[in-house]
């Protein structure tokens, strides 16, 4: 038994969070959700920090939403962009079946060009989970930053990319910006920030 297996069979079984990943696969979309000893994680964290405004880049089938939702102050919202409009449709399904339709707004597009959008709005962010396209993450994190109140908390998925991160023969562009992005979490003077190495590894940062 790994270290992971043995994490979800202490976690046991979630039947909102079934239900995702059922969708998911009923849907043939990528079954690329975040482990479920990090999205305990999320829900963790985002009620520990207190967020009362927390913003996903990608929600895919809505598994994080949950996570992060659960988490939420009473009055608190979910701000979900994702690329494609059948995927948040998916993704607003799943929050719904969970009783937490209410804690969340999707914005559809281009995760850059709402988070612009965002930014002219004067939006401002407790906490930030970012797990869409791998390439962007240093763009997501400079947005991040950006759009933090002082203290927000900054997360990512999959920062080890199943090994290709630490394997110094792959360099295509996705390795490269998740280096970039690595690096920046942990160095960054902004911030004060870690990577947990389980799973497909987990970045967290305090804005300072």
């Amino acid at each position: 038994m790994s270290t992971e297996q043995y994490v979800e069979r202490l976690l046991g079984e979630d039947s909102d969070l079934a239900r995702v990943h059922r969708t998911i696969q009923e849907k043939g979309m990528p079954e690329i959700s975040i482990a479920s000893g990090y999205g305990r994680l999320l829900t963790m964290l985002v009620r520990m920090s207190g967020a009362k405004n927390v913003l996903e880049i990608g929600a895919l089938g809505g598994y994080s939403g949950i996570c992060l939702a659960r988490g939420l102050k009473d009055g608190g919202m979910l701000t979900s962009l994702e690329l494609l409009p059948e995927y948040a449709e998916v993704a607003r399904g799943s929050l719904e079946a969970a009783g937490l339709g209410d804690r969340v707004e999707y914005r559809i597009g281009d995760a850059k060009e709402s988070l612009a959008v965002l930014a002219e709005e004067g939006r401002k962010f407790d906490f930030f989970f970012i797990d869409a396209d791998k390439e962007s993450y240093p763009l997501y994190l400079d947005w991040a930053i950006k759009l933090a109140n002082p203290g927000a908390v900054i997360t990512g998925d999959n920062a080890l990319l199943q090994g290709r991160t630490i394997d110094p023969d792959k360099n295509g562009p996705s390795v490269l910006a998740m280096r970039e992005f690595n690096e920046a979490m942990l160095s960054d003077e902004r911030l004060i920030g870690t990577l947990l190495p389980a799973y497909d590894g987990f970045t967290v940062a305090v804005v300072k």
